[in-house]
């Protein structure tokens, strides 16, 4: 009996101490994955494709904080800041096109491909973010 008892606290010692390495390795599988079958503009929507249509079908997720989505955002626009889409994925739905965006597209990013990397396929940024939205945009409601 000792000996089976000893195999195993070893082997729970051993998958207890291997779980962060294997589910490390299995993130990084999935950014790779996602990274070499991906095409290049596969994740992007440019502010002179938001048209009247694109407004009436697709959620804008405006990443940026509170105080700046407060300040002015995209009309229609929730507020989930860039660091809690994951959290908070339940809001963002997988089945219509989903546009993030912060003021440039750089946090917007992080965010869509961490959600990209969880099997969000539909979401997107919007490149030059909410800046280029105000600039360039082809539709503004």
């Amino acid at each position: 009996m000792k000996s089976k008892h000893l195999f195993l606290a070893a082997t729970v010692a051993f998958y207890v101490h291997a779980a962060p390495a294997l589910a490390e390795d299995a993130a990084i599988e999935a950014m790779q994955e996602y990274m070499m079958f991906s095409e290049y503009e596969s994740g992007i929507i440019l502010p002179q494709q938001l048209d009247q249509t694109v407004f009436e079908t697709a959620l804008f997720v405006d990443t940026r904080d509170a105080g700046q989505f407060e300040e002015g955002t995209i009309p229609g626009a929730i507020n989930i800041e860039w660091r809690e889409v994951l959290d908070r994925i339940e809001e963002i739905p997988d089945d219509r096109m989903t546009i993030l965006f912060c003021n440039t597209g750089s946090l917007s990013a992080q965010a869509a491909f961490a959600l990209r990397v969880a099997g969000r396929s539909n979401v997107v940024v919007l490149q030059t973010g909410f800046n280029g939205w105000q600039q360039d945009a082809a539709y503004k409601p």
